[in-house]
């Protein structure tokens, strides 16, 4: 969150912010909140004052033997703490009031990200990979037919189980997702990560530091009660990111100048309802309500943010350089950006099996596996993350960045369209070969059931 200090200094450099990332709030109640509070602790401080020499003279008086003046300030006293009690209670409403408004307000973009409405106008900073493309068949099977065809993927079933959005990983498509995981995790611990193993259902309190709430609440899933309900700080949400319980780790803490930069990486299985998605650009496992991925968390000091939001940009691809995918980076403009970002860049992998008249000339599609993001003070303070930048001097709020190291089914897309054969197989990646137990080509498995019978068959008349 911005913080109220800000807010009320920068008024101009907030409406811009709303404006540019098309964020509905009502600056001018903050602002007005934001004065009557301060004018309630100013009032509030002068009756305390007046409290306290009033009745630093009652002992006085007392010994004096004047008793009449005695009362008067005893009953001035008393006077002064009442109104001083009315006095202090609206300014705890406002304060509430005010905690809440700001909650509302987005970050403030960087002064060089792009200006725009949508996603149309972000900026392509790169390409990678389309140098020495493999060959393809003809045509690229897209990996729903292709997931079914070789009985990896299975989506009827997964709906039977679960409802529409979830799915099987059966088979080769279930190993595949694991060597992906594993292998994600090995090539961070090199870039010198440590692990963490997060629970998976997060409190609302621990939703609302890293900025998931109150925006986004519908998008998530609710233990125990409907999203439309009131929540409570201790309420459950399965998590939608493995960033929500590691950024969280550190809530209301402060960190030693000599702990940063942190960085911890984290695998989860993670769910999301995205209402209302559906067609074609999300069908199989593009968009689902519960997918596996990597997470990179950074707690870094202010002024190291900018340098280390290009690094983990550079540890996020990496691992589409050595698994040989071809992906672009783009700059997400204002209109784009997300709430809580400052500057956000997405990684979009390349998976040739759809084409989408976004995609690039060589056809295709381009799908967002990371999001790399620096929210330089903005998780922090809505979280209470400091730190001590030396053991004497006083605690500030740290800078908090993330990224996808990747998000793991559309990697499993990228594989099954770009490393396909014309035969139906699928090549395994040779850097994923190792976690896959040498296996280097996936060849499908025979079905299983009356179903795999095709129409009519099997069925007892």
């Amino acid at each position: 969150m911005l913080s109220r200090q800000f807010v009320r200094e920068n008024p101009d450099a907030v409406r811009d912010a709303l404006e540019k990332k098309g964020v509905d709030a009502d600056l001018d109640r903050i602002l007005d909140v934001d004065e009557e509070w301060r004018e309630r602790k100013r009032e509030g401080d002068e009756l305390r004052h007046e409290r306290n020499e009033v009745s630093s003279k009652i002992g006085q008086l007392k010994q004096e033997g004047n008793e009449e003046e005695a009362q008067a300030a005893i009953e001035r006293s008393q006077a002064l703490k009442d109104e001083l009690a009315d006095v202090e209670a609206r300014a705890d409403e406002l304060e509430t009031e005010l905690e809440r408004l700001l909650l509302t307000l987005p970050q403030i973009p960087q002064d060089d990200v792009p200006v725009g409405e949508d996603e149309s106008e972000n900026v392509e900073r790169r390409r990678e990979g389309f140098d020495d493309l493999r060959d393809l068949p003809d045509e690229v099977t897209p990996h729903y037919d292709l997931g079914e065809d070789l009985d990896i993927l299975d989506f009827e079933r997964g709906a039977k189980v679960s409802g529409g959005g979830f799915y099987f990983a059966k088979g080769a498509g279930a190993r595949l997702e694991h060597a992906l995981v594993q292998f994600m995790l090995d090539v961070h611990r090199e870039q010198g990560y440590s692990d963490v193993f997060p629970p998976i259902p997060v409190n609302s309190a621990s939703m609302e530091g890293t900025g998931q709430f109150p925006k986004f609440v519908e998008d998530a899933y609710r233990i125990g009660d409907v999203n439309e309900a009131d929540y409570d700080d201790d309420d459950l949400w399965l998590l939608p990111t493995a960033e929500v319980p590691v950024t969280n780790m550190y809530r209301d803490e402060i960190l030693l100048g000599d702990d940063l930069p942190l960085k911890h990486q984290a695998y989860s299985p993670n769910f999301r309802r995205e209402a209302g998605e559906h067609g074609t650009e999300t069908r199989g496992i593009v968009r689902v309500h519960q997918f596996n991925k990597v997470e990179m968390v950074n707690f870094v000091r202010p002024e190291e943010s900018d340098e280390r939001f290009e690094g983990l940009v550079n540890e996020a691809e990496s691992v589409l350089e050595r698994l040989e995918l071809p992906y672009r980076i783009l700059e997400m403009c204002t209109g784009d950006l997300g709430f809580t970002q400052a500057k956000k860049y997405d990684i979009e992998v390349w998976a040739p099996g759809d084409d989408m008249p976004e995609g690039p000339a060589e056809g295709g599609r381009w799908l967002e596996v990371s999001s790399v993001s620096n929210f330089e003070a903005f998780q922090a303070r809505r979280a209470g993350i400091r730190y001590r930048p030396e053991p004497h001097e006083s605690a500030e709020h740290l800078h908090t960045l993330n990224g996808s190291g990747l998000a793991v089914p559309r990697i499993v897309v990228a594989v099954l369209e770009y490393y396909q054969n014309a035969d139906g197989t699928v090549d395994v990646p040779e850097a994923l070969q190792p976690y896959m137990g040498g296996q280097d080509v996936i060849e499908g498995h025979e079905k299983v059931g009356e179903s795999a019978l095709g129409a009519g068959g099997g069925d007892d008349a």
